[in-house]
């Protein structure tokens, strides 16, 4: 009985979602659009189904970019997705959002079957995509960083070989892969559709909060004003940067421990407390129906993060 009362919430749950997506569906004019392309560029038309699925989803994001989303959100989302690599319009990561929301709940709530975890699981799938997107973007930044040096090397012997600044950019481009040889090619367009080398270098540290980065255009936008030979400034960045880079993974193996530490101390009472669960429940069940366990619970939730939170701190230095 208890199965078939979780399965029909979860069900209401994902009908309602559609129900208020269709309730703002009422342009009509992007089906028509959609069905003038489909059918005279396509060797075979989409069936009655998938056609109808694609323009019910292409609806729903005109609703949610025309009712929900500002211009000033939906351009720092743009900038949150472009950053991570995602080839995502911010529509449709609400639209995403959405779903995390009735999936994490219903899913939560069909797992455990306590009503109060259905709000617990519903943040935790409106956070996920959130989560998912720092995570690719710290991701591509680190592999930015990591291709920078070689990029500096391409640099220089482009500008050693007679090539300016530009065609050495070309060069990258061609020799680069991943998230270098994206970038730079952003740059190259935007200098191809008449933005000069300063404002391009400029939206290029935008783009990339990398400081390595940062480093490499204020030389460049220096040597432009004052002159000077290039290639020289570019060969003592890259020992600068190499440099740095020694002493970052030697703070980074001396402060391993204190890290560790921090993980072990952080996760030590919650690994504990599941165990003595399991062993004895009714043992460890006191802490959660009585309102001194629960104030238990409360502070040391708090304290743990506390520290969890100064360790990560003492063993995080910047170089």
């Amino acid at each position: 009985m208890a199965v078939i009362l979780t399965a029909m919430v979860f069900t209401t749950s994902l009908m309602l979602f559609i129900a208020v997506l269709q309730l703002l569906q009422t342009d009509k004019r992007m089906e028509k659009r959609l069905r003038h392309y489909l059918v005279l560029h396509d060797k075979k038309p989409l069936g009655r189904r998938k056609f109808g699925l694609l323009v019910q989803l292409q609806l729903s994001k005109q609703a949610v970019r025309e009712r929900v989303l500002t211009k000033k959100k939906s351009q720092r989302l743009e900038e949150r997705l472009s950053r991570a690599g995602i080839t995502m319009k911010p529509e449709e990561y609400i639209l995403f959002q959405w779903v995390g929301i009735a999936l994490g709940g219903g899913l939560l709530y069909l797992l455990t079957g306590q009503p109060a975890l259905l709000a617990v699981g519903a943040v935790a799938g409106f956070l996920f995509p959130g989560w998912m997107v720092d995570r690719l973007r710290r991701k591509r930044l680190a592999a930015f960083n990591d291709s920078l040096l070689d990029m500096l090397t391409t640099i220089i012997g482009s500008l050693r070989a007679g090539f300016s600044f530009v065609q050495a950019l070309k060069t990258v481009v061609e020799e680069s892969t991943g998230p270098m040889r994206d970038e730079a090619d952003i740059v190259l367009k935007e200098m191809q559709y008449g933005a000069s080398v300063e404002d391009a270098l400029g939206n290029w540290r935008e783009r990339m909060p990398s400081e390595d980065l940062d480093l490499l255009v204020q030389a460049i936008l220096i040597q432009r004003q004052i002159g000077g030979n290039l290639a020289v400034i570019l060969e003592t960045i890259v020992q600068t940067l190499r440099d740095r880079g020694r002493i970052q993974r030697q703070v980074t193996t001396l402060t391993a421990q204190g890290r560790l530490s921090g993980m072990v101390i952080g996760l030590l009472p919650l690994v504990l407390g599941v165990l003595l669960y399991l062993i004895e429940p009714d043992y460890i069940g006191t802490l959660f129906r009585h309102p001194i366990g629960m104030g238990l619970l409360a502070g040391g939730g708090v304290s743990g993060m506390i520290g969890f939170v100064l360790i990560r701190k003492m063993t995080q230095i910047e170089v």
